[in-house]
C-alpha cells in the first residue's frame, strides 16, 4: 500500500481522491531546449513522498538532479547537463570528461574503463570512460498498479562499442513506488562482442549541500579507510567528517574495506538539518559487495566544488593499467552477463540515523 502524509491507502481508496495518479506521482518525459543542454532527452520521476529526480536517457540513463521536499540531494557542477555531442573524451590530456561532468545523483563510469586517465597496453584512456556520455536507445517508461502498490519505472539500453574492440551493452532499469523514498537501480552488462573484454564499472554518487555541510558525517561499517595519496593522508582520521567550504582545498580519496556481508550500506547524514519535523537528513546507498567489491569515498570540500562522492565499484580509481598490474582487472567473456543493484534512499530523522549507526557497528 502507498503511504502518503503518514496515511496508507489501497488502490481503491486512493482513486477516490484523485482524477489520475499523475496528480501525486508520475513519469514525465521531455527535452531540454537551451545552451549545451539543447535537445537532451530527460525524464522526471516523482513519487508523491516529496522525492523527485531526473533521468537522462541522452546521458547513459544516469540520474541528474534529485530532491526531497525541495531540498537538493545531489551536487551540481557548473557544466550543466551537457548534450553528449559535446563530449571530448581525449581532450585536455584525457581529462575532457570533466567538461561534461554535471555532478548529479548518479554518474556511471565504465564500461571497459573507469578511473584515472592514462595508458594501458599501449592505448590512451580518458578519465572515467565513455558510458555516461553515450545516448540510450529502446527507452521505455511505465507506471501502473501491482495490486495496491503503484510502480514507476524507466528502462533503456546503452552500448559502448568500437570496430576491432569492445561491444558492451548496459541495460538499466530505474524504479520506485508511489510514496517511496527509495530509488532502485538495476543494471545488466553484457558482452555482445566476439572477444573477451575488460570490464570496469563505478557508480559516481555525488551528494551535495544541504546533505553535505560542516555538521555532516559518513556512516559506514569501515574497517579501514586507505588514503589514495599524500593529500588524503593529511587528516585521514577525519575521513568520515566534513567541513564548511574551504577555498584551495585539495580533494581526498579513501579506499574503504568493509567486513564480509551480503549487503553494505553507506550513508551521508546531516544531523543538524530539520526534515519532516525531525532533526537529521541524508542519503543512504545500499549494494551487494559480491557484485561491487570496491568502495571509494571522494571528499571534496572546495568552495564551489563542494561534494562528497560515494563510489561502489568493481575497481579502484587508479586506472585500468593499475588494475591489470594488481591482478584485479575484471573481464567479461563473450556472451557473459553481470548484474548490479543499488538502492538510494532518503534518510529522515534521528531515529533513522540511529538505526544506520547500529547497523554500521554490526558490520552492515
Amino acid at each position: 500500500m502507498a503511504t502518503l502524509n503518514g496515511v496508507s491507502y489501497s488502490k481503491k481508496e486512493l482513486l477516490r481522491y484523485v482524477g489520475d495518479v499523475s496528480q501525486i506521482a508520475r513519469v514525465k518525459p521531455y527535452r531540454l531546449i537551451e545552451g549545451l543542454e539543447d535537445n537532451l532527452a530527460a525524464i522526471d520521476v516523482s513519487t508523491g513522498s516529496g522525492l523527485s529526480f531526473t533521468i537522462l536517457p541522452s546521458r547513459g540513463m544516469d540520474i541528474s538532479t534529485a530532491q526531497y521536499q525541495g531540498r537538493s540531494l545531489s551536487w551540481r557542477s557548473a557544466t550543466t547537463d551537457v548534450h553528449p555531442s559535446y563530449f571530448d573524451h581525449e581532450g585536455e590530456g584525457g581529462r575532457g570528461w570533466l567538461r561534461s561532468f554535471y555532478g548529479g545523483l548518479v554518474v556511471t563510469c565504465g564500461l571497459s574503463y573507469a578511473g584515472a586517465n592514462g595508458m594501458d597496453m599501449g592505448s590512451a584512456y580518458g578519465l572515467h570512460g565513455r558510458i555516461s556520455n553515450l545516448p540510450a536507445y529502446n527507452v521505455s517508461y511505465q507506471s501502473g498498479w501491482k495490486e495496491d502498490d503503484y510502480y514507476l519505472a524507466v528502462t533503456g539500453k546503452v552500448r559502448e562499442a568500437t570496430v576491432f574492440g569492445e561491444s558492451l551493452e548496459l541495460t538499466r532499469t530505474i524504479s520506485t513506488f508511489l510514496g517511496s523514498r527509495t530509488i532502485h537501480l538495476h543494471d545488466r552488462v553484457e558482452n555482445l562482442g566476439t572477444k573477451k573484454s575488460e570490464h570496469m564499472i563505478l557508480y559516481h554518487i555525488n551528494l551535495g549541500f544541504p546533505v553535505v555541510s560542516g555538521s555532516s558525517r559518513l556512516i559506514s561499517p569501515t574497517l579501514k579507510a586507505e588514503p589514495r595519496d599524500n593529500d588524503a593522508e593529511l587528516d585521514k582520521e577525519r575521513y568520515n567528517l566534513f567541513d564548511d567550504p574551504i577555498s584551495g582545498y585539495k580533494e581526498k580519496v579513501y579506499f574503504h574495506t568493509f567486513p564480509e556481508s551480503r549487503q553494505v550500506t553507506v550513508s551521508l547524514v546531516n544531523p543538524a538539518l530539520k526534515i519532516d519535523g525531525n532533526m537529521g537528513f541524508g542519503v543512504s546507498c545500499s549494494y551487494q559487495p559480491d557484485q561491487l567489491p570496491r568502495f571509494s569515498e571522494w571528499k571534496m570540500m572546495e568552495a564551489g566544488t563542494y561534494v562528497v562522492g560515494l563510489e561502489p565499484a568493481n575497481c579502484l580509481v587508479r586506472g585500468r593499467a593499475s588494475e591489470r598490474e594488481a591482478g584485479t582487472l575484471q573481464f567479461l567473456e563473450t556472451g557473459e552477463v553481470r548484474d548490479y543493484e543499488i538502492d538510494l534512499s532518503v534518510v529522515c530523522g534521528a531515529d533513522e540515523i540511529n538505526k544506520l549507526d547500529v547497523a554500521a557497528r554490526h558490520g552492515s
